[in-house]
């Protein structure tokens, strides 16, 4: 095992020497390459600097140009505007003599329909025999006519050409104002004025005819709004007086031993009057309804409409729960009046009081089944009870 393991070292050793004899060579191969790179890189160094003084001169050189060249560009830039100046002020002062070129044109041509529209000459004939060279003749103030306009032969000819005058701007602008002045005074000549006079002539004949008939039609309606509010009046002056009749004799026997009546807020207007109500229950002095208790009210306000059904009787009355808030004593003194009216009126009164349904003729019911729907039940009490008796 000895001897094995002495074996095993002496091949470790063998491969550890072959191993570091290749390292050996490897080293010699680099150190020969690193010298081959320090030579070559000493000499790229030298070339280096010597391209980085070349590099220099030439970047000294250039920035010299560069900077002439843009000393020269700014001039141009310079030259380049001031000529975009030039050339925006020659294109504006060009423009604003093409537009007084045309504002002149348009007024030389407003100028020409005036003349033409105005005098009825064209433009030249008017500069030639009305121009500025032309003496301009004096007007007479009597006749309004130029003072050579009855001159004949030539040595009175040769007078008013004395009279002439030369052309003067002022004064004639002068004249010419004062003349449009006094032609504005006398107004404009409408031609259509006899056509215009006929035609609103006849339209002030139609409309005052219309306003006669709408004043007729206003006094025919005024008669017939008074004599609808007289009937007004009248029927309802008759009907209040019977109401407030019936009503406190109606009181009187709801409220034995009280006293109610009905008056007029304003008597003097039937129109606009309201109408007030007063009831004194027996054993009190009070008169105004709102002191009286939930009964009281309940049945003056049945008594109010009882005197209105005997003041009017109406074939049909419906009465929704009247007797509610009565006692027994004022249910009776009600269910009599019910029976009165009954007379000569059918009456349909929703009520929950048994008493106020022993005295109806019929009894009609809503009731509702166990599975949710209605049922109308009706009985007739009379029949019923003339067949039982």
């Amino acid at each position: 095992g000895r001897a094995q393991g002495l074996e095993a070292a002496a091949s470790e050793e063998i491969d550890a020497r072959r191993k570091a004899l290749a390292r050996r060579e490897q080293r010699e191969r680099e150190s020969a390459v690193a010298a081959s790179v320090a030579s070559a890189a000493a000499y790229l160094v030298l070339c280096t600097r010597d391209m980085v003084s070349r590099a220099d001169q030439r970047r000294v050189t250039l920035t010299a140009e560069q900077a002439e060249r843009e000393q020269h560009l700014g001039q141009t830039r310079a030259r380049a505007r001031q000529l975009a100046h030039d050339v925006t002020d020659l294109t504006t002062s060009v423009h604003q003599d093409e537009i007084a070129r045309a504002e002149q044109r348009l007024r030389i041509e407003a100028l020409h329909a005036r003349v033409v529209d105005e005098h009825g000459i064209d433009p030249q004939t008017l500069a030639r025999e009305y121009g500025p060279d032309q003496l301009i003749p004096q007007i007479d103030p009597a006749t309004g006519m130029p003072s050579h306009a009855g001159g004949g032969d030539d040595e009175d000819a040769g007078d008013v050409a004395g009279a002439d005058t030369p052309f003067v701007r002022e004064e004639q602008e002068k004249r010419l104002l004062s003349a449009e002045r006094k032609l504005a005074s006398l107004g404009r000549v409408n031609p259509l004025a006899l056509e215009e006079f006929a035609a609103l002539e006849e339209r002030h004949t139609y409309l005052t005819g219309q306003v006669d008939d709408l004043r007729r039609s206003s006094t025919d309606l005024m008669a017939i709004v008074k004599e609808v509010d007289d009937r007004v009046e009248q029927v309802f002056a008759e009907a209040f007086h019977d109401t407030a009749v019936q009503f406190e004799g109606v009181f009187e026997r709801l409220f034995p031993g009280g006293e109610g009546r009905l008056f007029l807020t304003d008597p003097d207007s039937m129109l606009t009057t309201g109408v007030e109500v007063e009831a004194r229950p027996p054993g009190k002095r009070i008169k105004r309804l709102s002191l009286l208790s939930g009964g009281e009210r309940s049945l003056t306000a049945v008594a109010l409409l009882v005197a209105i059904f005997k003041a009017r009787p109406s074939p049909f009355y419906i009465m929704d729960e009247v007797e509610a808030a009565l006692d027994d004593t004022n249910l009776g003194r009600l269910i009599t009046l019910f029976e009165e009216l009954r007379d000569s009126s059918q009456l349909i009164v929703i009520t929950h009081q048994k008493r106020t349904m022993e005295v109806a003729d019929a009894l009609y019911g809503v009731s509702m089944q166990g599975d949710g729907v209605t049922t109308v039940i009706s009985q007739r009490l009379r029949e019923a009870q003339a067949k039982s008796a």
